[in-house]
């Protein structure tokens, strides 16, 4: 017998005894959408979900839905009227998309971003550069088997993600300052203290 066992979604809801719903195909990822983008569920809204599970004293999904109706009898519906406003705005973009949109926002997602994604490095160093009207240039591969990714001037650098500052160790001895960045889905935050006092001093 197995000791490692996985219990799909489905019968999680057969094992608790709730009937389940049959969406149409495709119509819960457009809700699902719509509601990240209206933030309809979030506990400002219906609540903070695992915490109020926690004060339920009840067993069956009857006792649990008038439960948390009679805490938040307006919750379902003003998550309601949220997530329907964001599915109409869908609804009127949706009009909007063509095949040549949909070929421009292919190239931009193939080409363009993944250009960013393993280019991102050179943007690091030019921006430094920009910040102390310095020049800049990247690495060659010599220079790279020594742990420099480009130079600030004549000042040697690596760039590394923030999750190395606490992986640092004296085992790798990069000899040259290090700028950190932490990219999101927005952009990237660069911490450029170690070289921020050589290059300070060189203007």
């Amino acid at each position: 017998m197995k000791t490692r066992l996985k219990i799909p979604n489905n019968e999680i809801i057969e094992l608790l005894g709730i009937a389940p719903n049959d969406f149409p195909k495709y119509t819960t990822q457009i809700i699902n959408l719509a509601n990240q983008n209206s933030q309809g569920t979030r506990p400002a809204v219906v609540g903070q979900m695992s915490e109020l599970i926690k004060e339920f004293t009840g067993n069956s999904i009857k006792e649990w839905e008038k439960w948390y109706l009679n805490k938040y009898p307006d919750a379902i519906e003003n998550a309601t009227n949220k997530i329907e406003n964001m599915v109409e705005n869908f609804r009127q973009a949706i009009t909007k998309i063509d095949q040549n949109m949909i070929r421009q926002w292919a190239k931009d997602l193939v080409i363009v971003k993944t250009f960013i994604g393993l280019k991102f490095q050179e943007a690091i160093l030019n921006k430094t550069a920009q910040l102390f009207s310095a020049q800049y240039r990247l690495a060659t591969p010599v220079e790279e088997s020594k742990g420099i990714d480009g130079f600030i001037n004549e000042i040697p650098v690596s760039i590394k993600p923030e999750s190395y500052k606490s992986k640092k160790s004296l085992s790798e001895k990069i000899q040259v300052s290090i700028i950190y960045y932490d990219k999101a889905k927005d952009g990237l935050t660069m911490d450029i203290e170690e070289i921020y006092m050589l290059l300070k001093n060189n203007n």
